[in-house]
């Protein structure tokens, strides 16, 4: 580490919990960050700036004007671009000397291929089939999953490890059946609502990343920003998942 990225990451380096080596070990991550709406566009903004070294940001969509109030990473002047060019501008904006590679293509095709490439993923899609896709690869591949979902005033936040024995993954809390895919588009949120799920989801990213303190493996927080409450559920293993109990 040059003495440059000692003064970029300085304050981040005088935690004794990360100190050199743990800047180091961000330096060499690997993050896959899927979509880069309300929840992408901080955890983007805040992987970048702590020097995740190589992030995969992948969204198909374009920004638009419905967007902006939310979603951070993008301006007035990005309408009409991929959500992925707006993000990348911004990212490398803050801290040119990491990696980023785009993606517009993600599918239930090569979406395997690159949940491999990353020591973990996030998810901050808005919908429960993309999510149940995400989860499968993540549990076949062993790899970290920080799933975010946020509505209206509320927010739920877990890290999903189902390949481990005693750990569930994403489709041991909600079935692939008996969910309506609600969403912001049609049911609102308050901007700042989708900032402090995707910024406590980047936080999430980096404590696994750098296994420190209290992590949301096998809880979900729940969050009600109306009345300013958190609290956090246990979650078990469902014995007859398909996914992480085969």
């Amino acid at each position: 580490m040059n003495d440059e990225k000692l003064l970029r990451y300085s304050r981040q380096i005088l935690l004794p919990e990360i100190g050199v080596e743990g800047q180091q070990a961000l330096l060499d991550s690997t993050v896959l960050l899927i979509g880069l709406g309300g929840l992408g566009a901080p955890n983007a903004l805040y992987l970048a700036a702590s020097g995740v070294g190589h992030l995969i940001i992948a969204d198909f969509d374009q920004v638009e004007l419905s967007n902006l109030a939310r979603q951070v990473i993008h301006h007035t002047s990005d309408i009409g671009k991929d959500k992925v060019a707006s993000a990348k501008e911004k990212m490398l904006a803050i801290n040119p000397d990491i990696q980023i590679t785009t993606l517009t293509d993600l599918n239930e095709n090569n979406i395997a291929d690159w949940v491999q490439k990353a020591d973990i993923v996030l998810d901050g899609t808005d919908n429960f089939d993309t999510r149940f896709k995400i989860n499968q690869a993540c549990v076949t591949q062993c790899t970290p999953l920080i799933s975010a979902a946020v509505i209206r005033f509320e927010g739920q936040l877990s890290v999903f490890k189902g390949y481990e024995e005693n750990q569930p993954c994403y489709q041991c809390l909600y079935s692939v059946t008996g969910n309506s895919d609600e969403n912001c588009t049609s049911n609102g949120i308050l901007a700042p609502v989708a900032g402090l799920l995707g910024t406590m989801q980047a936080l999430q990213a980096l404590k696994v990343l750098l296994n420190l303190g209290e992590q949301l493996v096998g809880k979900l927080l729940i969050i009600d920003a109306l009345g300013m409450n958190f609290r956090a559920v246990k979650l078990s293993k469902d014995q007859h998942c398909p996914i992480c109990n085969q």
